[in-house]
This record gives C-alpha cells, sequence and structure tokens, in this order.
C-alpha cells in the first residue's frame, strides 16, 4: 500500500489532541517558561491509597522471591503457567484497573514501583505485565470503552485473562496512514482481514486490542476475543532479549467482531492508541528504573571486591566515573518516573510531553549504565550468568540485562519516532500562531491572518526570553541547604539554559521554515536537551523532597547535584552540536551510498544473512500455518 508523505502527516496530526487544556511543565520549559511551580513542592500523597500500594508491593516481593525464577525464563524462553497463575492469585493482572471492577485500583506510582520490582525478577515477566495492563485492553476500554465494555471486559482482565494490543504490521510501523488491515462493516458486525507482527502477549492472550482501517473511516479499535474462528497465531517470535516474551505474527481472515466491541466512533483509533500510550509509555522507564538500581549494587559490590594493582578497581579513576554516573543516574531516573507518575494520579497536568520524555531518556540513559555495568565487570560481563555459575563464581547477568534493555530503544516509539513526536508538541504553540505561513496549502487570506498573529505573539514571547529567574543569584533559595550541594544553581542553570533552547529552536524554525520538519538531527537534539532539563528538574525536586520527608535528604541532595554536574556537560555538548555538527556531510555520504558509488567498501567480507524478501509479503486470505496459540490453564 503507498501513501504520500502529505496524507501520511495528515492522518498522524489527526491523531494528536488538538487542545492543550491542563497545563504542562515540559511545554513550558521548551517555550522558554521554566515553571517549577507546576512540579514543587509536591503535593502529600494519600495515605490510604500509599499504604494499599506498599501491602501489595510487599506481596509482590515475596512471590517475586520464591515464584520467579528469572534464569529459568531465560533458558526456557517461556514464563511458566504456575508463574502466571501466582500472578493472577495476587491480583497483578488488575493493578490499573478499578476496585469496582475486581482490581487493585493502584496509583501510578506503585503500578511503577511493581513493574521495576518484578522487571529485576524477570523483565519478561515485567513486559507480559506492562503489555497487558499499560496499551492491553485494560487501559482504552477504561477511557474509551462503554458501561457494557467495561463491566464484559475490565473484570475479565483483572482476574488474569491476558490481553494484547496490536497495531504494528509486517510493512507498517510509525507510519498508521499505510495500514493494510481491515474491518468491514456486516450488519451487527464488523469482518477483519490481515497480519499484525511483533504482537506483545499475542501468543497467550485471550483479548486483544486490534486496529484496523474501516474504509473510508480511517483507523479503528476493537476488543477481539483471541479464540475467535478465522484467528492464526502463525509464528511466535525470537530476540536478541526478553527471550521469555510471548512474541507473534497474527493473522485475521474474516473475523467477525460484534460492532458492540468496538472501542469508540470509527475512525478514532490512532487518537485511543496515542492517549493510551500517554501513560502506557511510563512502564519501560519503570523497569529502567529497576534496571538501573540492579547494576547500581552489582557495579558496587564488584567493584569494591575486585583488587587491581593493590587496590579495589572502585578506587581507580577510570571506573569510580562509571559507578558515579550509574548511581547518578539511576536516582535522576527514579526522580524522573516518580514525578511523572504523580503527575499522572494527580490528573491535573497534560503529561503526554512529559511521559514522551521519561521513556525516550530512561530508555537511552538505561542502556548506557548497563553497558558501563558490562564494561566494569569486564570480560565476566560478557560471560552468561550460568557459565559464571558452572566455573563457580557468582551467576551475575549483565550480558542478558544488557540484551533485554536494548529494545526499549524501540518498543512503543523508537527514539527517532520519539525525537519527532515530541518536537511536533514542543512547536505546537508556534505551529498554532505562525504555521500558514510556511503551510504551502494555506491561502493567501489565511497567510495573512497568520502573519499578524504570529506578529502580536512573537513581540510578546521573544522580549520574555532574554532575562528570568536564572539570573537572580538568590533564586530558587529553598534549595540552598546549609551543609548540602547547592542545588539552586543547577536551577538557576536549568532555567537560563530553557530559555535558551526556546531562542535557539526559534531561530532554527526562522532559518528553515517549512524544511524545519526534514530537519530530524537537529530536532532530535532540541529534544535531548529538553529531556535532559526536564530531568534536572526532576532530580533537584526529588532531592528536595526526600530531604523533606526522610533521613537520606543529604545523600538525595549528593546524587542530584552529581547527576546535574553530568548532565550539564552533555546539555552543552548539546547545545554546541546544533549548529556545528555534520549534518550535511552526513547527507551527502547518505546519497552517495544510495547511488551505489561507495559499494567498494563492502567487498572482502561474506553476507551471513539467509536469502528471502526484507519485508516478508502478508496476502490476504486463510493462514497455511499451524496455530501456536498457547491457551494459559
Amino acid at each position: 500500500m503507498t501513501v504520500s508523505e502529505r496524507e501520511a502527516r495528515r492522518v498522524a496530526e489527526a491523531a494528536r489532541d488538538q487542545e492543550w487544556h491542563r497545563p504542562s511543565f515540559a511545554k513550558e520549559l521548551f517555550l522558554g517558561r521554566f515553571r517549577l511551580d507546576l512540579i514543587h513542592p509536591r503535593p502529600v500523597p494519600d495515605e490510604d491509597a500509599a499504604r494499599v500500594g506498599e501491602r501489595f508491593l510487599d506481596r509482590l516481593r515475596a512471590f517475586c522471591v520464591t515464584g520467579i525464577d528469572g534464569a529459568a525464563i531465560e533458558r526456557d524462553a517461556r514464563v511458566p503457567d504456575e508463574v502466571i497463575a501466582g500472578l493472577r492469585e495476587l491480583g497483578a493482572f488488575g493493578m490499573k484497573i478499578a476496585t469496582a471492577y475486581g482490581g487493585l485500583g493502584l496509583s501510578h506510582v506503585h503500578y511503577n514501583r511493581a513493574l521495576a520490582l518484578v522487571s529485576s525478577a524477570s523483565p519478561a515477566v515485567a513486559a507480559l505485565l506492562s503489555a497487558h495492563q499499560s496499551i492491553g485492553v485494560p487501559q482504552p476500554v477504561t477511557l474509551f470503552g462503554t458501561d457494557r465494555q467495561k463491566r464484559t471486559f475490565l473484570p475479565r482482565c483483572a482476574a488474569g485473562a491476558i490481553s494484547a494490543f496490536l497495531l504494528t504490521e509486517p510493512d507498517v510501523g510509525s507510519d498508521p496512514a499505510r495500514l493494510a488491515t481491515t474491518a468491514v462493516r456486516d450488519g451487527d458486525a464488523y469482518v477483519l482481514d490481515g497480519v499484525k507482527l511483533w504482537t506483545t502477549n499475542g501468543v497467550i492472550a485471550e483479548l486483544l486490542v486490534v486496529m484496523a482501517d474501516v474504509p473510508g473511516r480511517g483507523v479503528t479499535a476493537f476488543v477481539v476475543e483471541a479464540d475467535s474462528p478465522g484467528i492464526t497465531v502463525e509464528h511466535r517470535n525470537a530476540f536478541m532479549g526478553l527471550r521469555g516474551l510471548e512474541n507473534g505474527v497474527t493473522r485475521f481472515e474474516r473475523v467477525r467482531v460484534p460492532a458492540a466491541h468496538r472501542i469508540g466512533a470509527e475512525g478514532a483509533g490512532l487518537k485511543i492508541a496515542l492517549t493510551t500510550l500517554n501513560t502506557g509509555r511510563l512502564s519501560l522507564p519503570a523497569m529502567c528504573v529497576g534496571a538501573g538500581k540492579w547494576s547500581l549494587r552489582i557495579a558496587r559490590e564488584w567493584s569494591a571486591a575486585r583488587v587491581q594493582w593493590g587496590r579495589p578497581i572502585a578506587e581507580h579513576e577510570a571506573v569510580g566515573a562509571k559507578l558515579s554516573f550509574i548511581a547518578a543516574t539511576t536516582f535522576a531516573l527514579e526522580a524522573v518516573l516518580e514525578l511523572t507518575g504523580e503527575l499522572a494520579d494527580e490528573d491535573r497536568h497534560d503529561i503526554r510531553i512529559e511521559a514522551a520524555l521519561a521513556k525516550l531518556y530512561a530508555s537511552e540513559m538505561a542502556w548506557r549504565v548497563a553497558d558501563d555495568l558490562v564494561q566494569i565487570r569486564g570480560g565476566r560481563g560478557f560471560e552468561t550468568a550460568d557459565s559464571l555459575a558452572a566455573r563457580g563464581e557468582r551467576g551475575v547477568p549483565a550480558e542478558q540485562l544488557l540484551r533485554d534493555l536494548r529494545i526499549n530503544r524501540v518498543f512503543e516509539g523508537s527514539t527517532e519516532i520519539m525525537h519527532l513526536l515530541i518536537a511536533r508538541e514542543a512547536v505546537d504553540t508556534h505551529l498554532r500562531v505562525a504555521g500558514a505561513l510556511v503551510d504551502p496549502d494555506a491561502s493567501f487570506t489565511e497567510k495573512r491572518k497568520a502573519a499578524t498573529a504570529a506578529g502580536a505573539f512573537y513581540t510578546r514571547w521573544l522580549p520574555s526570553l532574554a532575562t528570568g529567574r536564572g539570573q537572580l543569584p538568590l533564586a530558587y533559595g529553598d534549595f540552598h541547604i546549609s551543609r548540602h550541594p547547592d542545588l539552586s544553581a543547577h536551577l538557576r542553570w536549568t532555567e537560563r539554559s530553557c530559555r535558551r533552547l526556546a531562542r535557539a529552536t526559534f531561530y532554527g524554525m526562522s532559518r528553515w521554515q517549512g524544511r524545519l520538519e526534514a530537519k530530524q538531527v537537529f530536532l532530535g537534539r532540541v529534544v535531548d536537551i529538553g529531556a535532559g532539563l526536564f530531568a534536572m528538574a526532576a532530580a533537584c525536586v526529588h532531592a528536595e523532597r526526600l530531604r523533606r520527608g526522610s533521613e537520606r535528604g543529604r545523600e538525595a541532595y549528593e546524587l542530584a547535584d552529581a547527576f546535574c554536574r553530568q548532565a550539564r556537560l552533555r546539555v552543552d555538548d548539546l547545545f554546541h552540536h546544533l549548529w556545528r555538527n555534520t549534518d550535511e556531510t552526513d547527507h551527502g555520504v547518505v546519497a552517495a551510498l544510495l547511488e551505489g558509488r561507495h559499494t567498494w567498501l563492502e567487498e572482502g567480507v561474506l553476507d551471513a544473512s539467509t536469502e528471502g524478501p526484507w519485508i516478508a509479503e502478508s496476502p490476504p486470505g486463510p493462514s497455511g500455518r499451524k496455530n501456536v496459540h498457547r491457551r494459559i490453564g
């Protein structure tokens, strides 16, 4: 299926939430407004909800210790039925489902902590629970389902009826305008035909959320019974990491779905998917936090025990720098996760950018943490846990962590797609007031109105970027505590930097105008700067709350200070490369590669890949393969 670039963008734009009805700290940050008041001070958590959440975490922790054998799941590439049964008994499949429908009704904060805990026992089990609740049937039905749908499906999901989310197709990833799966209305039902790829949980699911194109109306969401006639799970995929993941290829051939199982209106499927992901994306940062905490423990214990040249390797500066990075980054990732989870629980903020930044930043930084852990462990970091244990050493699965974390930079929006998604939201205000000026389809009247609106907006906005609280020596004084590192200086730097970022973004828009959307590397750097500033603010706020509410205030300030110092260097480097880079050179090299001018460089090696098309064809019709769907007892 071929779709023009303009049509693909039109579909993606239509799926966006067009309005901002609630405040957003991150949106303001990209506009050069450092609204710390939106995230500090934090409200006092509800004590009853916190008690419920902590009691569940205690039970879950005990089950993880006795009921989950992560090494066996890795070896067998399967989550045992008895593990799923134990999770059902705990109510873990209903963590986010309201108590009125049989769920536990946990807050986002405690749900995220639960996923971090489970991921430390088995990332595959955490992925199973996350795919079921964060993007599977419970979330879209809760947000967009009818009362009947909620009564029908949510109790089943809470009791452990595993669900999956089916959007991706063999030739469709982040370009849903080309969706080939169709849903044709036939009386009081729809008939679904098509093939879905990378269906996490799809191999064992009882319920599916399926995105299909209703001809003439657009992408639409349906709840589908996984054992419906015409559904075949044709293949269970195997991956670099997350080897217990029940992920497959699912074919629909003349599958009848009751019209009553349609979620929302026809054509609303992509909007439902994006809204679901606003909070659903937080599951990945949760698992990244779990990875960071475990990495810190292993790195600390190992580098204290391993002696080289007469002293522990932690005392050697090269290793110590990595330890400091792991500790500071883990603190910041937890700060970002806790803050974003709290904002989701309060439901007073629009967190579409915050959640996307959390996913982007956590997936990239956790990968670096795991890579540093493997480096600190040396040859043992490359050796499998089974091999280490077989020769009498502690079986540390550092190489598995690296493999398991790698997919987070792709899952639920690759880093490159997240850059574009966040950048679009970050410049939304500019496009609203001046978009018609660079829109080739805009009429003369529309351009004239846009010019007037832009003049009024930028006359007020641009002067506001010249000065701010960050230039006042005593600003943010409540973060300057005696005998603690001075976090107020970092907040002043962050305030100045967010105004600098807004000026750079405006300059890029002025320079490239309608071509800005093609400057994907520039936009990626803009977003990465924003992510770093958001993480710095979250780390400072988290440290101050810990100081006020626990005995670890000084330690928290020390970690926040270390993180901010490290992050400032990375952000400064990104600012430098906004304008001093090799982007044009890279573009020329790519053009030459596509023209075949450098194939000589590929000579002298063999191609280890097998024969076959780059993308498998998936013609409609009945399946010719065995159904590998596995029903959990």
